[in-house]
């Protein structure tokens, strides 16, 4: 299993190493042949278009100059040499970079699946002396585990040998030493112990005589006695409890009974006192209110607000 883990770490290890490769190969073909700027949409997320930006008109040769601009007439192409110069220029130029990208992938790619047939060839071999090491340590575990069950099995088959020779022996000595004991016999004087007459021996005691079952039904007769007194005595003490509870709880009834008279009457004489102060408060309102209409005022009280004013 150690040595199953062992080539199952280095699998993993080259197949997380091949992965790797894949994707720094991937990685640097995005660098090298899909660069933002060769994008067709590139100019519509440019970061830096508005610093980059020409002016409304730079000469006049600027295509952006339109006709109804009168900057630029048709037929006035000057620059036409030049700029076919300068084009088929940067076209040899884009020509020779992409050449040389692409012989620097080639070579690259070239390199990396020469490392990797490398490195699979020495995993191959190393995993392959693993695996014959491994099955020449299987072999030899094999062959010792041979050995050591033939010698187990000899040993177990001697030693059932004489384990069944012995247990003949015992068994035929045990058959002869019950045919002669007392168990057999059922001599009664076998039961008894050494610790006195009332204990016996359970393994050679052949049950109790008359007497002795006698005496267990009476102290049975006995202990039923005892138990219907016992329960007798319980409802009673039970039956006492419970009239015990119902007086106090009549007790207790009577006594909110007679609390809820108090609170009765205690209520009434509260509702008379605050009937005679709500009767003598309206007098008094009666009073105050024909005191206001009978005091009207005056010319003098006029005059005295008049003056104040002035």
């Amino acid at each position: 299993m150690k040595q199953n883990d062992k080539v199952m770490c280095m699998l993993e290890e080259r197949q997380k190493k091949d992965i790797r490769n894949i994707n720094k190969a991937i990685g640097e073909f995005r660098k090298n042949f899909q660069k933002p700027e060769t994008r067709h949409e590139f100019d519509l997320s440019h970061p830096q278009a508005l610093k980059k930006d020409a002016p409304a008109r730079l000469s006049d040769s600027d295509p952006r100059c339109a006709v109804s601009g009168s900057q630029k007439f048709m037929g006035e192409d000057l620059n036409y040499a030049q700029r076919m110069i300068f084009q088929k220029e940067q076209l040899r130029e884009w020509s020779l970079q992409q050449q040389r990208d692409w012989k620097n992938a080639l070579a690259d790619k070239k390199f990396s699946d020469d490392l990797y047939d490398k490195n699979r060839i020495e995993l191959d071999r190393k995993a392959m002396e693993l695996q014959r090491t491994d099955e020449e340590m299987r072999r030899a575990v094999c062959a010792v585990t041979k050995d050591f069950n033939r010698a187990q099995a000899a040993e177990l088959a001697e030693r059932k040998k004489l384990e069944k020779c012995q247990t003949m022996k015992d068994d035929m000595a045990e058959i002869c030493s019950l045919l002669q004991g007392d168990l057999l016999s059922e001599n009664p004087e076998q039961a008894a112990s050494s610790f006195g007459r009332h204990r016996v021996m359970t393994d050679r005691w052949k049950g109790m005589n008359r007497d002795q079952l006698m005496a267990i039904h009476y102290s049975q007769q006995q202990q039923i006695l005892e138990k219907l007194r016992l329960k007798e005595e319980e409802h009673q003490r039970n039956a006492e409890w419970d009239r015990q509870h119902i007086q106090a709880a009549r007790a207790q009834l009577l006594l909110e009974r007679h609390q809820q008279r108090q609170n009765q009457e205690c209520r009434r004489a509260l509702d008379s006192v605050n009937a005679v102060l709500s009767q003598e408060q309206k007098s008094k309102n009666m009073y105050l209110k024909e005191e206001a209409y009978s005091n009207f005022p005056t010319a003098q009280y006029y005059a005295q607000f008049n003056t104040t004013s002035r």
